[in-house]
């Protein structure tokens, strides 16, 4: 075991991490997921290229780092659940235990994310099944779905939409993956996706970049990506890079916080903070060089949005030597990722429930995971035959909206950035500084700059994410 302490149950030793290295493959598995395969290129696209990429680099730097390194050194202070974590440094630091309603907040925007983040896992476990299939009845060398039309093929997700009982049994299906290695523990389950798909996904991630460099047109898209263009960088576009930054790695949602639970001591916070926040923006930025090359080849746009993964890719791997293999390995490797996300997001309740109710990990597991079927249920069927079901549809900023863009808006739009926010005030200006020098890493003119950078930047610039969110007319969206 990585450390011990108090246990979850009582009597018995509390799980950890086995290595440094164990840590560090779990936290990038924590932030590398849908976020930067299919959000990344996608926002990147819509917001003009290298202009985005560029100032979000900056934002990772100035805003997603400092912030990351605050939850883990909460946590590993901590030693517990996120709330009871900063419960602990709470009345350490001499303040009202009541700012665990931070972790709080986390714990369940993590649950409430968790929810529909199996439904997108459910797409795409459909995509591997459908690659697969096509694979075998076309072979893996030819174009893919090559007796389909443009728009037969872009039709493959309205018509997933379109069948509710396939998915929920998706959203199932993919959640029951993920409760598995959960209810297995730390060490034992969480720590084996990370050590061992991790490094599937990267091997994955670069040699479908290297065919799509070959194959497709890459010149054009590292102009894309990284030629940096003054007059792109316009309001909208730099609160679109921010928002990224602060998306791709998780924070405000307890996750760092209850993985940072399971650190040792002798584990330098500050040095695997910076590797984790650098791996996942390497991967976003991979994800483009990966992705572009073959939209661009195929003649199609890369501002699709959304839709650039489950619509225009697949598109594009028709016109591709070895298609139908090589979307087959590209959904595999978005499934893993999305795997290690979401056993990450599913961890910090189940972290929560353990304390509060001291119940076994098996059955704490099994509860969460109830909880977030159903709730992904309704925001599966909300797609078509639930359409009409709005449950905060009398609020301005929820009107018309069905289950799942409800969670979806109620989790970046309030929960992520208030909870961020807090964790800011409260590390820069509430919790003891002797704790926090001792724990962050750091040391002289870093230190000051790090926590000039908590206490002043990052609070203002998530109340722009926030705001933003809120009142999206201010800013142009």
């Amino acid at each position: 075991m990585g450390i011990s302490g108090t246990g979850s149950v009582a009597g018995t030793a509390r799980d950890g991490w086995s290595s440094r290295t164990a840590f560090i493959l779990a936290a990038i598995g924590s932030a590398v997921g849908l976020g930067n395969l299919w959000r990344f290129p996608a926002e990147a696209g819509a917001n003009g290229g290298g202009a985005f990429v560029v100032f979000y680099i900056g934002c990772v730097l100035l805003i997603g780092l400092p912030i990351l390194l605050s939850e883990t050194l909460i946590g590993r202070h901590g030693q517990a659940s996120a709330p009871e974590s900063v419960r602990r440094v709470a009345l350490q630091s001499k303040a009202s235990p009541a700012w665990g309603l931070l972790a709080d907040l986390g714990v369940l925007g993590s649950f409430l994310i968790l929810s529909f983040y199996c439904v997108v896992g459910g797409w795409v476990l459909y995509y591997v099944g459908i690659f697969a299939v096509d694979v075998v009845q076309s072979g893996p060398f030819g174009g893919a779905f090559e007796s389909m039309s443009a728009e037969e093929i872009e039709a493959l997700l309205p018509d997933l939409f379109a069948n509710g009982p396939l998915m929920v049994g998706l959203d199932a299906l993919f959640l029951g993956i993920t409760l598995y290695f959960v209810a297995k523990g730390v060490s034992g389950g969480i720590e084996w996706v990370a050590k061992w798909m991790m490094p599937a996904f990267f091997v994955l991630l670069v040699a479908i970049t290297i065919y799509s460099a070959v194959g497709g047109a890459f010149e054009e898209t590292v102009a894309y990506l990284f030629t940096f263009e003054w007059d792109k960088l316009t309001g909208p576009v730099m609160l679109a890079a921010l928002g990224q930054a602060f998306f791709s790695l998780s924070l405000g949602l307890a996750c760092m916080i209850t993985y940072g639970s399971y650190v040792g001591r002798s584990v330098n916070l500050a040095g695997t903070s910076t590797i984790v926040a650098g791996a996942d923006t390497a991967v976003a930025l991979i994800a483009g060089l990966c992705l572009f090359p073959i939209v661009f080849a195929a003649g199609l746009p890369a501002n699709a949005g959304p839709g650039l993964m489950f619509q225009t890719l697949p598109h594009a791997f028709q016109s591709m030597p070895g298609g139908p293999l090589v979307g087959l390995l590209f959904f595999v490797m978005v499934a893993v990722a999305a795997l290690t996300s979401s056993v990450s997001l599913l961890e910090p309740p189940v972290a929560w429930m353990i304390d509060r109710f001291r119940i076994v990990r098996p059955v704490s597991t099994g509860i969460v995971a109830a909880g977030a079927m159903v709730l992904g249920a309704l925001s599966a069927l909300s797609f078509n035959t639930m359409g009409w079901f709005h449950p905060l549809g009398f609020i301005p900023l929820f009107e018309g909206q069905g289950m799942f863009d409800v969670l979806d808006g109620l989790t970046a739009k309030l929960f992520m950035p208030i909870g961020a926010i807090l964790t800011a005030i409260f590390v820069g200006w509430i919790a003891d500084r002797r704790l926090v020098d001792s724990e962050n890493g750091l040391g002289g003119i870093l230190h000051l700059f790090w926590l000039l950078l908590v206490r002043f930047l990052c609070p203002l610039a998530l109340l722009g994410i926030l705001i933003a969110g809120l009142f999206p007319d201010l800013f142009g969206g």
